[in-house]
């Protein structure tokens, strides 16, 4: 009985994982244009080189990708851009004293990280809007009391200008201190691919848009599996 049981848990994970590359296959190769790509969103820069898809030439494009920075998760380990190469992440803003939308949108993330828990290709990134009170130790405290599924739920703290800098020129989106206790930032989650690319922004703390945030996950890891032919489980 126990090895029956282990069998069927270990078929629903497979088609958990396996359907949603499967199903962007059949849409891709036999869909006739019934599937649409996750956008690149941000800036872009056309310029004059290009490369050919079925006989045309189609101008290359320069896309706005996330820059280097460095800051320390809650186990106090070093965090940098590099931290993140061939995975993909889903990054928001928040601070441990917020009064209620944080704990809301960390809730939702939290069932996205338990969704996500036997992908090594997902990661989940929280950065502190407040890292004069957000120390490695407050971090390591808030990050415990959700008990998270997966270690790959990073809470980071840093440097107030790498931190807003990081907030504005690369996840495009607000990130200052108003007053000792104001904070204006985004509540939006950010999906970001392979290539430090913004591929969506989610509402953190409405439910339709993690729910859409979910199935997109899915989608893009589905385009990272075609683009690297291999299984990226």
């Amino acid at each position: 009985m126990k090895k029956a049981g282990l069998f069927a848990k270990i078929t629903i994970l497979v088609l958990v994982l396996f359907v949603p590359g499967f199903l962007y296959y059949l849409l891709v190769s036999q869909g006739k244009n019934r599937y649409h790509s996750l956008r690149i969103l941000g800036p872009k820069q056309i310029t004059k080189t290009t490369h050919r898809i079925k006989g045309k030439d189609i101008p290359d494009t320069i896309y706005h990708t996330l820059p280097d920075f460095k800051l320390t998760d809650q186990d106090g380990a070093p965090v940098s851009l590099k931290t993140f190469d061939g995975k993909i992440f889903i990054a928001g803003f928040f601070y441990t004293n917020c009064p209620s939308v944080c704990t809301l949108m960390n809730n939702d993330v939290k069932q996205l990280v338990a969704n996500y828990a036997t992908s090594k290709m997902v990661y989940f990134v929280s950065i502190t809007v407040d890292p004069a009170r957000d120390s490695v130790k407050a971090l390591k405290s808030y990050a415990d009391s959700f008990k998270p599924a997966s270690s790959r739920w990073l809470f980071l703290t840093g440097d107030t200008s790498t931190i807003y800098n990081l907030a504005r020129k690369g996840f495009l989106v607000d990130a200052l201190q108003t007053g000792k206790d104001d904070f204006i930032y985004s509540d939006k989650l950010m999906l970001i691919d392979e290539e430090k690319r913004v591929r969506g922004y989610y509402t953190g703390a409405s439910t339709a848009d993690v729910n859409k945030l979910n199935d997109e996950i899915k989608v893009l890891l589905s385009e990272e599996i075609l683009k690297h032919d291999t299984p990226l489980y």
